[in-house]
């Protein structure tokens, strides 16, 4: 029985030596979770659901909803609701609705619409909203500023396009934090260079 023992301590430390020798841990490592947090591989897809359309609601088709607590972004994978100020969302002609995390997924989101959200495509889309980030009311995406290259970092943490309601607002953003106010008929003709970097990669 010692023998049996010994034996089976060897194959685990085998085991952990192999694993550790490959760069990883052994499965159920809490020290790996713990490592790893709740980020997705940077190669995996996130197929996120749409929301229908609640006519029961008295809302018109193409009203902004509030966020459901269960909705991901389909850019990153996020819940847009823990970050409410910066939540966005896209409205389609059957009543479909996607939410996003903010109006940088949004851009993004705008430029494959296809490859995220099956079935659909841009030109099927009848409104889109974005946070004002002072109040936190829906905005007309079409009508907002919104700020690149301030000091303020988004949900993603790698970037940010704060969204607000009127040009005042975006001013006195810039002033306390920098960047500058883009419209987005300038950000559907192409995103700045930093922010672009950060579409996520697509499968051939």
């Amino acid at each position: 029985m010692p023998q049996r023992r010994r034996f089976i301590g060897l194959s685990l430390l085998g085991s952990v030596a192999v694993f550790a020798g490959l760069g990883l841990r052994p499965p159920g490592d809490p020290v790996a979770a713990a490592r790893a947090g709740p980020e997705l591989p940077s190669d995996v897809c996130l197929v996120a659901p749409t929301f229908s359309y609640d006519a029961a609601s008295g809302l018109p088709l193409d009203a902004a909803r509030e966020v459901p607590p269960e909705a991901r972004c389909p850019v990153c994978g996020m819940f847009p609701a823990r970050q409410r100020r910066w939540a966005a969302q896209v409205i389609f002609a059957n009543g479909e609705v996607q939410y996003l995390d903010s109006p940088l997924s949004l851009f993004l989101y705008l430029q494959q619409v296809p490859r995220y959200t099956a079935g659909q495509s841009v030109d099927r889309i009848v409104a889109a909203y974005v946070t004002d980030l002072d109040s936190g009311v829906w905005v007309p995406a079409e009508q907002a500023l919104y700020v690149h290259g301030s000091r303020l970092m988004g949900p993603m943490r790698s970037g940010n396009l704060p969204a607000f309601a009127t040009e005042h607002q975006a001013g006195a953003f810039i002033d306390q934090h920098g960047g500058e106010w883009l419209t987005a008929a300038r950000l559907r003709k192409g995103l700045p260079a930093p922010l672009q970097r950060l579409a996520p990669h697509t499968h051939g």
